[in-house]
């Protein structure tokens, strides 16, 4: 009887050994991450110059450099603009209905007839911005910002038929 548990000793010391080996040398299928929002879909967008009329609603611009870029007449319905420069950036009649762009710089960028309405805008710049008849209905800003807007502000959204001063609460 001893003789036969040797064996089977053996065998099962054998066949770990086999396992082991096996696990080793096979592939372990790639794990797939969750990417961070910074480069979700970096490689999807193939960023232009000119991105005019592009449909990029609901597209991710996380701390991305857009300077100059011409947007003009695109859908950015939902887009995400947080930390991103936009500074001289044409957005004249883009539809930013529900985008975030918290802390992004519109400096000297073209917003005329863009629709900014339910956007948060929380933190960011718009000096020298161009808004004649932007749209900013139920768009969250700082009431800096809000007064800063206010002073520059007039015309009517060609697609809303809203006063840009009535949009701002001014």
């Amino acid at each position: 009887m001893a003789k036969s548990l040797s064996f089977l000793s053996r065998f099962k010391a054998f066949f770990a050994l086999l396992l082991l080996v096996a696990m080793v040398f096979t592939s372990v299928p790639e794990a797939s991450a969750k990417r961070p929002p910074e480069i979700r879909n970096q490689d999807d967008l193939n960023i232009r110059q000119d991105m005019h009329g592009e449909d990029l609603s609901g597209y991710e611009f996380v701390k991305f450099d857009l300077r100059g870029i011409n947007f003009s007449d695109s859908n950015l319905t939902g887009a995400v603009f947080n930390n991103s420069q936009l500074n001289g950036a044409d957005l004249h009649g883009a539809n930013l209905q529900d985008a975030l762009a918290y802390a992004t710089n519109f400096e000297d960028s073209d917003l005329s007839d863009a629709n900014l309405s339910n956007s948060l805008l929380m933190e960011s710049s718009f000096d020298n911005a161009l808004i004649v008849g932007t749209d900013f209905t139920d768009a969250v800003l700082s009431r800096i910002q809000q007064k800063q807007l206010c002073s520059i502000a007039s015309g009517v959204n060609s697609s809303t038929g809203v006063e840009t001063t009535y949009s701002l609460g001014c």
